[in-house]
């Protein structure tokens, strides 16, 4: 089915419903999707827990999965929607990719490389560029990644609470 009517709003929900699959699995909760021509070709989520993996990002799973679908490293016409503003690695992945244009929601202050902590993807050292748009459902995108690691404390706390007991 081909979309092209629908906002960067209805690709991020998408996104969002990603991050809550690597949420019920006790995983950070990000979630990417890869759109072309309207049309979402992959979707992934974190998966570094799971596979003991510190690649194992959703924007590079995402865009792994898009490389096989499109049967090119190429994806020059894709927009990626992830819900947490990428990192170095998966700049680097976008970058290399020549993805057209990345959309986030959360920014990361202390690892975002799409204008938060660094620009890699605008960089124009590189001899591609993204463009990028921040701060698409960023409350609500931020939110799970906050009620997640407070999960996380409150778990880790009353674990910790018991072994002393």
């Amino acid at each position: 089915m081909i979309i092209d009517d629908y906002s960067d709003d209805y690709y991020m929900r998408e996104a969002i419903k990603e991050a809550r699959k690597a949420e019920a699995l006790s995983e950070v909760p990000i979630g990417a999707i890869i759109v072309i021509d309207g049309k979402i070709i992959s979707r992934a989520h974190n998966l570094r827990e799971s596979k003991q993996s510190a690649v194992a990002h959703a924007e590079v799973l995402a865009i792994e999965q898009a490389c096989q679908l499109a049967g090119s490293w190429r994806l020059e016409n894709a927009i990626l929607y992830v819900t947490l503003e990428p990192c170095a690695m998966c700049s680097g992945a976008i970058i290399l990719s020549r993805i057209k244009r990345v959309v986030y929601g959360a920014a990361d202050p202390k690892g975002g490389c799409a204008g938060t902590f660094m620009n890699l993807l605008q960089d124009e050292r590189f001899n591609h560029q993204s463009e990028v748009t921040s701060g698409v459902l960023e409350e609500e995108c931020g939110q799970l990644l906050s009620d997640f690691f407070r999960q996380l404390r409150k778990k880790r706390k009353m674990a910790k609470k018991h072994t002393l007991q």
